[in-house]
């Protein structure tokens, strides 16, 4: 595209608002990009972009993924620019852009890693082709925001350029589907011994055919629409894994990964399958863009997964664990019920999931809560559950649907005071279950409960 004046004055305002910003200590990462593509409508499409650019996107572990395919390149001496620190729609990926050019907007690296929301296709996708575009999985998600799994891919299919190489979720029969047309490579995990026949989870969101209507067989379920599945009536099918996990070592950590006839092993750096999914994606990713296993591997046994999602602590005894459960979220939270009920021992747990972030606008409709597998909390395991915030009472009635019983549950609307109830003798772990948006509140939790445990 012809960048012109515009272009010009664009570019050129957003560097010194940027500067600007920083010297008030304010966060650059909107601004400078929503200042530029009022200026210069199309401007991303106007500005130099890096020869190669990766982008991320997907219901969930768009971030995790996005922060560990750039932490291995740094630790492997690759430059690019990324919006790790910024916002993942249209105007973060500007501002990441502009960051990237010099004052004649002339690109001055030659790789970009972008986390890009589903929503913001429309208005990136046309003015920027990605080589590489990564979807980790489409699950249904808050009603406000994202609707439904097919409005989701509908809106992915329709602007996802086709000279673009998809990186997708084979064991994932919505986000394997996207986009059709483009080349595609996927990565999958094979059968677990802990796979079933059946579907345990209350959602579901591909049953039928999408081609011809039929039931779709799964021949195993690893949760909700995640596993392996064929239309008897077609060719509708999961698709041949490229890059696919043949052994699971819990015991070793170590994961078995297959590409044609190479079999390599990579380290585990968790065990919760959520993580080993985003494990996978993010050697998928750095292979395509020509890392060897061993520098992958070396590079990722020094990983960890970033405290705003999970953290683990003993005090005198007694492990603190906080997983991110994201509010509004039904599939995110089943996944994270489903491992504190399968942690080993007995434990306590704290439910904080209000979220924060959208109750500055208003309350967000409680359906995601019947959608959400409440009902792995109703265990022996679980001594105790804590319940509190804005919509505790939702929360209550939810767990008494599931089964829980109400001796167990502790339901109050101030969350940190809730917190005296906690009973700490017959257990072996706390959970602290938080929302995105609720970081500092999961820490005052946590200080309390550390505080309790030395006391």
């Amino acid at each position: 595209m012809k960048k012109g004046f515009r272009f010009y004055i664009a570019l050129w305002g957003a560097k010194a608002v940027t500067v600007l910003l920083k010297l008030l200590r304010r966060n650059a990462s909107f601004f400078p990009g929503k200042f530029a593509t009022v200026v210069c409508p199309g401007f991303i499409g106007k500005i130099d972009k890096p020869k190669t650019i990766v982008a991320v996107t997907g219901t969930n572990g768009k971030t995790t993924v996005c922060n560990m395919i750039e932490d291995i390149l740094k630790d492997n001496n690759y430059t690019f620019i990324d919006n790790r620190y910024g916002s993942n729609i249209d105007a973060g990926v500007a501002t990441a852009l502009i960051s990237g050019v010099n004052m004649k907007g002339k690109a001055k690296k030659d790789l970009a890693i972008f986390e890009v929301d589903e929503r913001s296709s429309p208005k990136i996708y046309p003015y920027m082709t990605p080589t590489y575009l990564v979807c980790t999985n489409l699950f249904r998600d808050s009603l406000m925001r994202n609707a439904h799994t097919e409005f989701i891919s509908e809106i992915l299919t329709k602007n996802i350029p086709k000279e673009t190489t998809l990186i997708l979720n084979g064991d994932d029969l919505i986000a394997s589907n996207i986009a059709p047309e483009n080349k595609r490579i996927y990565f999958g995990i094979d059968r677990l011994d802990t796979d079933g026949d059946k579907c345990e989870n209350i959602a579901r969101d591909i049953i039928v055919c999408p081609k011809c209507n039929s039931k779709l067989v799964y021949d195993y379920v690893r949760y909700n629409h995640i596993g392996k599945a064929h239309c008897p009536n077609c060719d509708f099918k999961s698709p041949n894994i490229d890059y696919l996990v043949t052994n699971l070592d819990l015991e070793n950590m170590k994961i078995t990964l297959r590409n044609g006839d190479l079999q390599e092993k990579y380290d585990l750096i968790s065990d919760n399958i959520i993580n080993i999914y985003n494990i996978v994606t993010v050697i998928t990713v750095l292979k395509q863009l020509g890392l060897s296993s061993e520098q992958i591997n070396e590079s990722l046994k020094k990983q960890k997964i970033v405290d705003t999602r999970y953290s683990e602590e003993t005090v005198n005894g007694k492990k603190i664990i906080t997983h991110l459960a994201k509010g509004m979220n039904p599939i995110a939270c089943s996944r994270v019920f489903d491992y504190v009920r399968k942690y080993k021992g007995k434990k306590a747990v704290i439910l904080l999931l209000d979220d924060l972030h959208e109750a500055e606008k208003g309350s967000e409709n409680t359906a995601w809560q019947y959608d959400t597998d409440y009902e792995f909390l109703n265990d022996d395991s679980i001594t105790q559950i804590i319940i509190a915030g804005a919509r505790y009472l939702d929360g209550l009635v939810r767990l008494e649907i599931a089964g829980v019983s109400k001796e167990k549950i502790v339901y109050q609307r101030d969350e940190i005071t809730a917190v005296d109830k906690l009973k700490l003798d017959d257990v072996e772990t706390v959970f602290i279950l938080h929302d995105l948006y609720a970081i500092k509140l999961k820490e005052a939790v946590k200080t309390k409960v550390e505080l309790m445990l030395k006391n």
